[in-house]
């Protein structure tokens, strides 16, 4: 297993940080991945699920505690030798310099962080947009609110790109495995949830 060489006397692991504008595919792109390497999902929705029961979205301590879960996982995980898929949407309210702080949290433990762009056209996204399973997660559902984003435009910083994948044309299996040969990604153990 890749995360268990040691090089140098260092454990490796791998942050692989998928990220792309609504309904790109990232959930399902991150549990294909999740399902043939063991890594667990990280998904996004998790804090900020938890934390707007608490702040409005786009509030000071919403945005400061959202970057500060992201990042305390980021490290925690790394320092134990665990691998994590995480799923991030590139907006307004995120801190410039995330993803370069992220990438700190997971270098400076020995580990190394994959940058994935998952792009999808404009008429694939108006498609899957209103996809039940996205009603899982408190995630974008409503055309309208979709097309009154593109109007305003994305003024906001885009995280790096190590290797970027058109999900129009590759459907979340295949986007998985040419995630997985392009960065040579081995499966880790499952973690156990609830050990006896």
């Amino acid at each position: 297993m890749i995360r268990a060489v040691a090089l140098w006397d260092a454990v490796w692991v791998f942050l692989v940080f998928l990220h792309g504008p609504a309904a790109a595919g990232k959930l399902t792109t991150a549990r294909a991945l999740s399902a043939r390497l063991g890594f667990p999902v990280f998904h996004n929705h998790l804090v900020v699920d938890l934390l707007t029961t608490i702040f409005p979205f786009g509030s000071p301590p919403f945005v400061r505690l959202r970057e500060d879960f992201w990042l305390s996982v980021f490290e925690s995980a790394a320092e134990d030798a665990r691998s994590l898929i995480f799923t991030f949407a590139p907006e307004a309210t995120v801190a410039t310099g995330f993803s370069e702080r992220a990438r700190t949290a997971v270098v400076t433990r020995s580990g190394t962080v994959h940058f994935v762009r998952l792009r999808v056209s404009e008429g694939e996204q108006d498609r899957r947009i209103g996809n039940a399973d996205r009603r899982e997660f408190h995630k974008l559902v409503d055309p309208n609110t979709l097309q009154r984003l593109r109007q305003a435009g994305g003024d906001f910083e885009q995280p790096p790109t190590d290797l970027t994948v058109d999900t129009d044309t590759s459907p979340p299996q295949q986007t998985a495995q040419t995630i997985i040969d392009h960065f040579r990604l081995e499966p880790e153990p499952t973690i156990t949830r609830y050990p006896t």
